[in-house]
């Protein structure tokens, strides 16, 4: 904005309110900016978090308007942590969840490790790789349910090309033992182009005289990688594990597209399990506290975590 509009607002606005706009302090001016965006968290996300909370309480259902809640107290916690196939699910959920970590991690730490070479073609391949990143999880949950698919699906070539199997003789989407690697193939795919940008910023992040002092001091590539490499970017990594960590404990669309939780329960991640107790058994009390249990395993786990991250960043 221009001095001339600028002198043109002021002389606009009106003496009273001038006077009183010139007696306002900084932090005042400043309150009043951020007042808006404060109220609107509020709104969105505190007030629905202690309305769950509220509801957990209570056997309240939200197919039957008309019925008065009653005060359950802690009987759907109970109910939840006593449940065997609550326990079953976060044990499908906790497979999922290391096996995508530990593999987008390794694949986008070497992935961003050899872009970092700047070699030719490196933007070329570097926006190839990105690409998965870029697509919706509906549609990559459809591409690779073509992809599996027994008799004319491409993975099932690819493996029986170096297997020798018949590509009509296992599902992966139909298979109890197979379903579970199918989502973690799925997500690895789409969610490594991610890691590895992130690594791949921490690789550039490192000063080049480092490695430079490092081979005046006659260090192979080997211990460089080991003794700089990998400690000046293992910030970047534990962030990145932090992020698809999150994401991947709450991951739906992506698992509904390929498998829709089974074969049987195979597949059944908890948010699958919370949306089937919320908005196809209606129990909204008991989902509710199980929404709650899930956000304070969620959060407490980050909270450890996070202080984790800031004590390697110190050191």
């Amino acid at each position: 904005m221009t001095d001339a509009s600028m002198d043109k607002i002021a002389r606009a606005t009106p003496a009273p309110m001038a006077r009183r706009i010139r007696g306002l302090s900084d932090r005042t001016i400043a309150w009043i900016f951020v007042a808006p965006s404060i109220f609107l968290l509020l709104a969105v996300n505190i007030f629905p978090l202690i309305w769950t909370i509220r509801l957990s309480f209570t056997d309240y259902r939200v197919n039957r308007p008309n019925r008065e809640a009653e005060w359950v107290g802690l009987e759907n916690y109970q109910r939840i942590l006593s449940d065997s196939g609550i326990w079953s699910t976060m044990q499908a959920t906790a497979h999922f969840l290391i096996w995508t970590i530990v593999l987008q991690v390794l694949i986008g730490f070497a992935l961003a490790y050899l872009i970092n070479m700047k070699f030719r073609g490196n933007d070329l391949w570097t926006t190839i790789i990105v690409l998965p990143m870029m697509l919706s999880p509906a549609v990559v949950g459809n591409f690779w349910t073509f992809l599996y698919q027994p008799q004319i699906g491409l993975f099932n070539y690819v493996i029986a090309f170096f297997t020798g199997a018949d590509p009509a003789s296992f599902s992966m989407i139909g298979d109890v033992n197979l379903a579970p690697w199918a989502i973690i193939i799925a997500d690895t795919w789409m969610w490594t182009p991610f890691v590895m940008l992130i690594c791949l910023a921490g690789l550039r992040s490192i000063p080049d005289s480092i490695y430079e002092a490092a081979e005046c001091d006659r260090a192979s590539k080997w211990r460089q990688f080991w003794t700089l490499t990998i400690p000046m970017a293992l910030p970047f990594l534990m962030l990145a594990v932090l992020f698809r960590g999150i994401e991947n404990f709450k991951m739906f669309d992506l698992v509904v597209q390929l498998t829709g939780g089974g074969p049987g329960n195979t597949t059944t991640l908890t948010s699958i399990d919370l949306k089937r107790e919320a908005f196809e058994r209606w129990r909204t009390g008991y989902s509710s506290a199980y929404a709650v249990i899930l956000f304070v395993t969620v959060f407490g786990l980050a909270s450890i975590y996070v202080k984790a991250l800031t004590k390697v960043k110190e050191r």
